[in-house]
């Protein structure tokens, strides 16, 4: 009997190691059997990563705080009476060069308050049902009667279903893949009898450093002038302060809108149909010529959503009996969608995307790697190249940074928004892991894309990257060695960044960015730079104490003061390729970080990041129990919820790219299928189009 046993666990390890040769995986099929159903409250998007519009359980934003959001949609407040942003100070620490050096962190005046906060996302409005009459009752949750939704991955549309005063109602909501449009179909005998409307209304920026759904009371600070440009068109012109935007409205024959008492507010009533369509585009400048029909954004949706699905590439799980299977199948199939709809626009996303604003609506540059670089190993650099552009354009602005302070090269921002200036705080002013990352972009590039036109986008981008890290490293006198010292915030943001020295993650990225600099060099028929290679021969090595890897030099207390937050430590072997670690010293580290921290004090990517250091390690069943950590959730519409605001989005992208890890392997894997996973037979890993991690 245990023979019997024994072969028939060889035979399914021996049919999960041949998936990579099936029958091509049914993408449809994959992506379907996790659309959302759903009959409970809660916030779902459509969107196409420029433009999103987030629906409550009626398809609209009847009964709950929604935001329709766009990377373009931003808002500044006016600036503190008699003051300008030349009034700013800068604070000037005694950094470990042996100088002073100036550092944007802010030191809480009105001005320091106003940079931080401005410029900042803005909700463009609202679209809701209504129940028409003078003195109608606002709809409420309690007011649906058996409600349902469903998203339907595969084309992108939202179908909403309930009874509302004892008639059914129908909504469908999709966006325009191509337009920042949003479209509607509402079915219902209320609609003709006139008891149900839908209102389009907009609010003033919501100025919290959260939230983000705009600010009702405030109906004499902004202004909405509505005209009529057609029979069924009306255009929206919006002015917010100094800034302005355009609503656009079309609707289907016999519908009428008209301006209500409370101001901002307009109503769309059908006529004698019991179905209203109507298509709401919102544009930084005046819509110009005829908006799509429902009809239409309805079939652009269809076949974007399609394209999306079926190119690049795909995991599926569906022979596995491991019963965590379904679970990561399905984080991974949502986190694709979100992540589309939230994180591949114009501009790096912010940590909640397009749902709300976290910290204003500004993007940090430090979690673009976790936001942007799983596109890299999933094939689907039409997303990711919407974005990368960013680093050119901000290139400037990061010499001008690392001049003033008296380095060579670009310093790149960490918290900022689309006209690339530092949001003054002292984290963000002298955070510094962010700072390799366009290099490590520019080398899945080149993985991808290995012609001299990818080297010649990226090169001066690379090279004046590298030439402020190597300006930042210090050579000490008495040691001779190359270190990082203060003022520095590390990755867990926790220590005092006046006493930070030789951070282990940082040590561990200057030394991979430094020599992946050199590589394109010498791609480019460059000689090695002599000045980097004699900071990348001195660089510090990474602190280690009884045989265990330190987050910081002289952080004996590492595992016991400071086992919170990131366990950056962990990344050097994870995120990174580890050219300078012990295999030994990591497994031991891991183990202690696995011991030890506190995981209720952690964030969403920790756990992926985590993971990717286990499968190197050739722990591939920690590494699975790691994206399924009990710490590590993600709602029933694939939202991540803990470790950071909510959504924090950073843990949808760290999902995607240890997934993509853990599947299709790494550099010096294994050359068996799905070299993270276990091989116990439980699992049966069919990958399609991911490209090999660095």
């Amino acid at each position: 009997m245990k023979v019997l046993q024994c072969l028939a666990v060889l035979l399914t390890i021996l049919a999960a190691a041949a998936g990579a040769g099936d029958a091509p995986i049914d993408r449809q099929a994959l992506v379907v059997r996790h659309n959302l159903n759903l009959s409970t409250p809660g916030r779902v998007q459509v969107g196409n990563g420029e433009f999103a519009f987030t629906a409550d359980l009626t398809g609209l934003q009847t009964i709950e705080e929604c935001c329709i959001m766009s990377q373009w949609g931003w808002h500044r407040s006016p600036l503190p009476e008699g003051k300008t942003p030349d009034d700013f100070q800068w604070t000037s620490k005694q950094a470990y060069c042996g100088r002073s050096v100036d550092y944007m962190a802010g030191t809480g005046d009105a001005i320091s308050k106003w940079l931080y906060a401005n410029p900042h996302r803005m909700n463009l409005g609202r679209i809701r049902l209504l129940r028409a009459g003078g003195n109608a009752a606002p709809i409420t949750f309690s007011d649906l009667g058996h409600p349902t939704q469903r998203l339907d991955l595969w084309s992108g549309v939202l179908e909403s279903h309930f009874e509302l005063d004892g008639e059914p109602v129908s909504v469908v909501t999709c966006a325009h893949p191509g337009r920042d449009v949003v479209a509607v179909r509402i079915e219902s005998r209320l609609i003709a009898e006139k008891r149900l409307a839908v209102e389009l209304a907009f609010p003033y920026p919501d100025l919290r450093e959260f939230g983000g759904y705009g600010n009702w009371n405030l109906p004499d600070a902004h202004h909405t002038v509505m005209s009529m440009s057609a029979a069924n068109r009306a255009d929206f012109a919006r002015t917010v302060d100094a800034d302005a935007y355009s609503v656009t409205c079309s609707w289907s024959d016999g519908a009428t809108i008209a301006a209500t008492d409370e101001k901002h507010h307009y109503v769309l009533a059908a006529g004698a149909s019991n179905c209203l369509q109507c298509v709401f585009d919102f544009s930084p400048n005046p819509a110009r010529g005829a908006l799509p029909s429902f009809a239409a954004t309805h079939a652009a949706s269809s076949v974007y959503w399609q394209g999306f699905w079926n190119q690049g590439g795909t995991i599926d799980f569906s022979g596995s009996t491991d019963p965590r299977a379904a679970e990561l199948e399905r984080r991974i199939v949502l986190s694709q969608y979100l992540t589309a709809v939230n994180c591949a626009g114009s501009l790096p996303p912010q940590e909640s995307g397009l749902v709300n604003n976290g910290w204003n609506g500004k993007f940090h540059l430090e979690m673009y790697w976790w936001h942007g670089a799983h596109y890299a190993l999933w094939d689907r650099w039409p997303l990711l190249n919407r974005s990368l552009g960013v680093y050119r354009n901000f290139l400037p602005s990061a010499r001008e940074t690392a001049a003033r302070q008296g380095y060579m090269g670009a310093r790149w921002p960490k918290c900022t928004g689309p006209e690339g200036r530092e949001s003054p705080h002292p984290i963000h002013a002298m955070l510094l892991w962010q700072q390799p990352h366009p290099i490590f972009f520019a080398e899945l590039d080149y993985r991808a894309h290995s012609g001299r036109d990818t080297l010649n986008a990226w090169g001066d981008i690379v090279f004046e990257t590298a030439e402020f890290m190597a300006s930042f490293a210090v050579q000490e006198k008495d040691t001779g060695r190359f270190v990082l010292g203060p003022p520095i915030y590390t990755v867990p943001e926790t220590t005092d960044p006046d006493k930070v020295y030789n951070p282990s993650f940082e040590l561990a990225y200057w030394r991979f960015g430094l020599e992946t600099a050199q590589q394109w060099r010498e791609r480019m028929g460059m000689s090695r730079s002599p000045e980097w290679d004699t900071v990348l021969k001195g660089l510090a090595p990474l602190p280690v104490q009884d045989g265990i890897y330190l987050l910081e030099e002289h952080l004996p207390d590492s595992y016991t003061k400071w086992n919170h937050n990131h366990p950056s430590v962990v990344g050097i072997y994870g995120i990174l390729p580890g050219a300078d670690v012990d295999r030994d010293t990591m497994k031991r580290s891991l183990g202690k970080v696995m011991d030890c921290w506190r995981w209720k004090d952690t964030w969403g990517w920790d756990f992926p990041m985590l993971a990717m250091t286990a499968a190197r390690l050739g722990e591939p069943e920690r590494a699975v129990g790691l994206l399924l950590h009990e710490n590590f959730g993600f709602d029933e519409r694939g939202y991540p919820i803990g470790g950071g605001p909510w959504p924090y989005l950073p843990s949808s992208g760290g999902i995607l790219y240890a997934a993509a890890f853990m599947a299709g392997g790494w550099d010096g894997a294994s050359a068996e299928n799905a070299p993270g996973f276990p091989k116990d037979g439980k699992w049966r890993v069919r990958a399609e189009g991911l490209k090999t991690a660095p």
